[in-house]
């Protein structure tokens, strides 16, 4: 009996020891375990310390969109509309900045009918002056009554400074044919279109002076020199006409 509980209490401090040294072994790993868990979350992750896409996303800096949509508000702020060229912005600028100028350049119906106006008050003009010259009667004139060329003609009121009349509307209407000429009208010169309306201003005075004399002071009226008078006021009326509707070329710069 005595023997028996020897044994048994040998078994019992082996089952003890064999308990305390498995506890020893559990705790000694846990705390291993502890110990490599925490240093390698302090130690330094490799991903948390420097992570290139945290740092500097380019995508983030900048962005071509986000710039856009910028400026759009910007525009959109200030009342007017954005900018939606896109990519052929520039070229549409290329484009407006090489179209030529349309200023001054008047219809060809313009052009050609002014043309034949002067030409057809050359040829009254010239026709007149050679009369005047060769003092003959003008055909299909009357010359007695209110419309009486003869008279118109060889009145004192037919010299302005001792210049015969019809030498002064000769080369008037010289001018007038090459300054209403097409090439003229097609001119890019500023100064061109100046002497145009220049020229027909004082044509113009002119011609009412004359009106006046042979209403008021002759007291007859010469046909061909009131078609002059009538070519002179339609150059006048549609000359003025032109620059009001279309322009004037803009002055040339060195």
């Amino acid at each position: 009996m005595t023997a028996s509980k020897s044994s048994r209490a040998r078994n019992a401090r082996a089952q003890r020891a064999q308990r305390a040294q498995v506890n020893a072994t559990g705790n000694g790993g846990a705390s291993a375990g502890r110990a490599d868990q925490t240093g390698t979350a302090v130690k330094a992750s490799p991903t948390v310390k420097a992570s290139p896409t945290v740092k500097a996303s380019p995508t983030v800096k900048a962005s071509p969109t986000v710039k856009a949509g910028s400026q759009s508000r910007a525009v959109a702020a200030r009342g007017g509309a954005p900018d939606r060229r896109g990519s052929r912005g520039p070229a549409l600028a290329l484009e407006s900045a090489e179209e030529p100028d349309r200023r001054g350049l008047v219809p060809l119906w313009m052009q050609f009918l002014t043309f034949g106006l002067a030409l057809a008050g050359l040829g009254v003009s010239i026709y007149l002056t050679v009369a005047h010259f060769t003092e003959s009667a003008l055909a299909g004139c009357s010359e007695n009554g209110a419309v009486n060329c003869t008279k118109v003609t060889t009145s004192p009121q037919s010299y302005v400074f001792g210049i015969p009349v019809a030498v002064l509307g000769l080369a008037f209407f010289v001018a007038a044919v090459a300054l209403m000429s097409p090439w003229a009208w097609q001119s890019a010169r500023r100064e061109i279109h100046l002497i145009r309306l220049a020229s027909l201003v004082v044509g113009i005075g002119f011609v009412l002076y004359l009106v006046y004399a042979e209403l008021f002071i002759i007291g007859a009226i010469c046909l061909y020199c009131t078609s002059v008078h009538v070519i002179t006021f339609l150059l006048f009326g549609l000359t003025v006409f032109a620059a009001a509707a279309w322009g004037l070329p803009e002055r040339q710069r060195g």
